[in-house]
């Protein structure tokens, strides 16, 4: 090889790899704003609803088009799951890490997913929606929202867990159980306020994630079962029992 194409090919060389990185990049804008617009779809008719066909017309692209970034309608679908919790975790969770480890940052994790739910009322929430559509199917869609919910859902345990850690719920508080009435609040809102039209569902929400940080505060003291009856107090009862009937 002579020295003009040797330095021909080193003068191309570095204009190709240029020329492919902003191909690269002009793809990966391409295929954010189709996610953006299938997220976008998602929320109102669910992830069912989306297809390669509707995101061609609201983008202004050729199914083909569509079709060459994801490979699949599922691929599509598992790529708006991922894009709405990593927008969850910026608007939840993240901003929640700022607060103290405590009671005062597990209240700032629940204002921040109160603050998305009300937002969502209006637009609809993936992770409910999905549930309804995936809660009898398998596959990786389902596979790939369940994770997502579930990752969520060990932040917040794992804030409940500091709490106790620190002294400020109670020792015996079962997390888990703590968990599952803080998400059946977020639950109950959306039936309530999206569906049934409820007003005030906002404010009693709210109510309750204060009633449950009180039952499980260290001020409150710990629930305890009724005592047994004792043989004799069982016959005592049944004798006065058979007494008042006799009388009647």
């Amino acid at each position: 090889m002579s020295a003009t194409s040797s330095s021909s090919q080193a003068t191309r060389s570095p204009r190709s790899r240029s020329g492919n990185g902003r191909a690269l990049q002009k793809g990966q804008q391409t295929k954010a704003a189709i996610v953006e617009a299938a997220l976008g779809l998602a929320t109102h008719i669910g992830l069912e609803g989306l297809s390669i066909g509707a995101l061609a017309d609201v983008t202004g692209m050729s199914k083909s088009g569509v079709f060459a970034h994801f490979g699949s309608r599922e691929e599509l679908q598992i790529s708006v799951i991922r894009e709405y919790h990593t927008r969850f975790e910026q608007e939840v969770f993240y901003p929640a890490m700022a607060a103290p480890r405590g009671v005062e940052r597990l209240r700032a994790l629940f204002d921040n997913w109160m603050k998305r739910t009300s937002i969502e009322i209006d637009s609809g929430c993936i992770y409910i929606s999905g549930a309804v559509e995936f809660d009898d199917r398998t596959g990786p869609v389902r596979d790939a929202l369940a994770s997502s919910v579930l990752t969520w859902h060990a932040a917040m345990r794992r804030a409940i867990e500091q709490c106790k850690g620190l002294g400020e719920l109670r020792a015996d508080t079962n997390a888990e159980q703590m968990l599952f009435e803080i998400h059946g609040l977020i639950l109950a809102l959306h039936y309530e306020a999206r569906f049934l039209q409820t007003p005030g569902s906002m404010a009693r929400a709210v109510q309750g994630f204060h009633n449950i940080l009180a039952r499980y505060s260290v001020d409150t003291p710990a629930p305890t079962a009724a005592p047994a009856a004792t043989p004799a107090a069982a016959k005592r009862r049944k004798v006065s029992n058979q007494t008042t009937t006799s009388k009647e």
